[in-house]
């Protein structure tokens, strides 16, 4: 069951696709959108990162963090980030358990993460939770207008 509004965003420890160890509570105080994603290199996964890459200087200058997570390996991150020019972390959570303890994993013989993003307020609790948004590339202006409302 995907976590709900109000509660407190689990922490976790996991590489970038440089990778950096990345922890959720080095940005504590901060606004971060963490978004889910199922598979680098998919057309709906490219969409939804490029649109983030884009938005980028917008949620910095909100003082907002944007970090995406998916359950592919790091090596296939950089080549994602990479192609894509990103300028956040991508992390690996292989195996999924970031994505489970969010839920937010799609479980079964190739476990992934759903769509789905999270928007964790400066005190570490989820501030909104963006899930079903069709396309993919929408979720990243519905993210930047939550920071928003919550920087403002």
């Amino acid at each position: 069951m995907v976590l709900k509004e109000g509660e407190p965003a689990p922490d976790f420890e996991l590489q970038d696709h440089t990778g950096k160890t990345v922890r959720l509570s080095d940005y504590r105080g901060r606004i971060v959108v963490l978004y889910f994603y199922p598979r680098a290199m998919t057309s709906g996964c490219t969409r939804e990162t490029a649109r983030f890459n884009e938005l980028l200087d917008e949620f910095e200058k909100l003082g907002a963090v944007v970090l995406g997570a998916s359950t592919d390996s790091v090596s296939k991150n950089a080549k994602f980030a990479e192609k894509l020019g990103v300028r956040f972390s991508l992390l690996s959570d292989k195996g999924g358990k970031v994505a489970d303890a969010y839920g937010a994993l799609r479980k079964g013989k190739c476990p992934s993460a759903l769509r789905v993003t999270f928007i964790i307020g400066p005190d570490g609790r989820i501030a909104r939770v963006l899930k079903d948004l069709r396309p993919a590339d929408k979720h990243a202006e519905e993210a930047l207008n939550v920071v928003r409302s919550l920087a403002g």
